[in-house]
């Protein structure tokens, strides 16, 4: 064995042990212990099999990782995280978030019935052995598909939600170029390994944590994904979470996994706390293990480092007027239509973030209530962070013509 390596492991065990030993003693040393571990996988993913050139992307802690706080999208840990590779499994993700767009535009219901086809019952790896005829309904299919990443059950949503697998891919692709994907593409609904003269689908750290951010924004998904056994087929056939750190790590909701050969161990993880939400892709893993530990370490970085600091409450108005013009008032006090927050280093202070407000000089009425009127963008240390909509906050008649006149005056 390259003694360089060895050096690395054995580097990454003791960080690995100081990080558990430290989270009983106290958050400043468990924070240091984490960022010596990042420390080491890092430059050892770096260094490569023989400590110089690229890195073996199936021999290191992993080929290519992000971590992604949610609510912002703020990026706190960047591995080659643009770098296409092999998605496995977590191709599946992409129709997930297509059923979950379904069901919240209602054109999809949880209770539709879903009929097996001669086709999906042919998939191999991971299934629930679907019977050709066999009638299960969209959330008994939906949780074969989060929980226990079955193909079968993919293949015959995929057919229920587009009319056919090959138009279901089209779909996963469309929705891709909609999110600004720049190095995902689909050749599959399920992922699995490519045939003689097929493409793998792929996609990077960064893509895979924009579809998860989109993911836990649907209730439906998060419950799903957080489920660690659950039955099917009427209890004769357990359903047990693929993502091990539903059962291992504090928080952790979610939410795919993906395995084969070349494509190595991959994970894209979430977990809440304190209100906020950290997202950790990793990619070509050689070892499951390494895979869930090295989601768990950047997760916890980004929960021991960072942490979400509200600005202002849905509903409250912003710190600016808005003149009115024809209107029965003069001016309205706009109001936030979400929760607005900041993303920050745990030291940082107060003066490190400002709101700047991007206003029309004055708004025509008629008004109504949650117009939108402007919004209000998040600078954080000089750069934009998140843009959050203002809204008006009650209607706004048209002022009758003297009080026209005055106001044209």
């Amino acid at each position: 064995m390259n003694p360089n390596r060895l050096i690395s492991r054995r580097a990454i065990l003791r960080a690995g042990i100081a990080i558990a030993a430290g989270a009983a003693l106290s958050p400043i040393f468990a924070r240091e212990a984490a960022a010596r571990l990042h420390g080491a996988t890092h430059k050892n993913a770096a260094a490569g099999s023989h400590g110089t050139g690229p890195a073996n992307p199936l021999t290191d802690p992993y080929a290519t990782a992000c971590a992604m706080e949610a609510t912002t999208g703020t990026v706190i840990f960047d591995h080659d995280m643009n770098r296409p590779w092999p998605t496995a499994s977590l191709a599946k993700m992409m129709l997930m978030l297509i059923v979950a767009k379904k069901i919240a535009d209602g054109s999809l219901n949880l209770t539709d019935k879903v009929t097996s086809s001669a086709a999906a019952t042919r998939m191999g790896g991971s299934q629930v052995y679907l019977k050709e005829g066999e009638t299960f309904t969209l959330e008994e299919m939906m949780e074969a598909i989060v929980v226990h990443s079955a193909n079968d059950a993919t293949y015959a949503v995929a057919e229920f939600v587009a009319g056919s697998a090959e138009a279901c891919v089209q779909m996963m692709n469309q929705e891709a170029a909609a999110l600004g994907l720049k190095n995902t593409h689909y050749y599959s609904v399920h992922g699995l390994p490519p045939a003689p003269g097929q493409q793998a689908d792929v996609s990077s750290a960064y893509d895979l944590a924009v579809i998860a951010r989109q993911l836990v924004t649907y209730p439906e998904i998060v419950r799903w994904s957080a489920i660690d056994t659950t039955g099917f087929r009427n209890g004769t056939f357990e359903l047990r979470n693929t993502n091990h750190l539903v059962r291992t790590y504090s928080g952790c909701d979610g939410l795919k996994t993906g395995f084969y050969d070349q494509a190595g161990f991959n994970v894209v993880a979430t977990a809440r706390r304190d209100g906020m939400r950290m997202i950790a892709v990793v990619l070509g893993s050689p070892r499951k293990e390494e895979n869930f530990d090295s989601a768990a370490t950047l997760m916890s970085q980004g929960f021991l480092n960072y942490e979400i600091r509200q600005v202002a409450k849905k509903g409250s108005p912003i710190a600016q007027a808005l003149s009115v013009k024809g209107g029965a008032i003069s001016s309205i006090n706009p109001v936030w239509e979400a929760d607005a927050a900041v993303f920050l280093k745990r030291d940082a202070q107060k003066g490190s973030y400002s709101i700047s407000y991007k206003l029309p000089a004055e708004i025509e009425a008629p008004i109504t209530a949650g117009q939108k009127v402007g919004t209000g963008e998040i600078i954080v240390d000089g750069k934009p962070q998140q843009e959050i909509p203002i809204g008006a906050p009650a209607d706004v008649a048209r002022g009758s013509l003297i009080q026209r006149l005055i106001g044209d005056l």
